[in-house]
């Protein structure tokens, strides 16, 4: 695992300068749990009593290296307030490719491992564990790493540098998630 992370690493950071780079910040974002959530009475910010709809108030970080015009490698920080507003973030590294662009318009997808993390809702007063979160009732802060975790993410290019995205973590049946930001291109092939 640690040889995977260090090769992922040294292409991002080590493969041509002239290669095409962007780096992105989005405010994160709306949470959609689309059958509910069974502990919507745990989250402060839910836009109706089922817990379907959250705001968690929080942002991610990106940095990514395409190879070529279609294919890029991408690493997102997020930091956030879950949807009960506790302490919580991801990690994901994933590979990209173009599904469409037109004109100014772009559509990509990726996937890649992810590690999700939360401070332990099992201190919380009437929750319902279901299990999908590790970690025990003497730890600090839960978990869950994916092998699959990925996204899409619409682009609307304003200049040659700067465009506006929408991203969408499709994770039906459980939770969906939505941030929206800004991506600066910093080098051009």
């Amino acid at each position: 695992m640690k040889l995977a992370i260090l090769i992922v690493f040294s292409i991002l950071f080590t493969s041509s300068l002239n290669a095409q780079t962007n780096v992105g910040l989005k405010l994160f974002g709306l949470s959609i749990h689309p059958q509910g959530d069974g502990n919507a009475f745990l989250m402060p910010r839910k836009l109706d009593a089922e817990g379907v709809l959250v705001i968690n108030l929080g942002a991610m970080a990106s940095f990514e290296r395409f190879f070529g015009k279609q294919v890029s490698i991408k690493a997102v920080q997020a930091l956030y307030a879950d949807c009960a507003n506790r302490a919580g973030g991801f990690t994901h590294v994933g590979f990209r490719g173009k599904i469409f662009k037109y004109r100014q318009h772009s559509l990509s997808g990726g996937f890649g491992p992810t590690l999700i993390y939360r401070r332990n809702w099992l201190e919380l007063e009437g929750y319902n564990n279901s299990g999908y979160f590790k970690g025990g009732q003497n730890d600090a802060w839960q978990y869950k790493f994916l092998w699959y975790g990925g996204e899409l993410e619409y682009t609307l290019q304003i200049s040659d540098k700067i465009g506006f995205a929408t991203t969408f973590v499709p994770g039906y049946p459980k939770l969906m998630s939505l941030s929206f930001g800004i991506k600066v291109r910093t080098a051009v092939n």
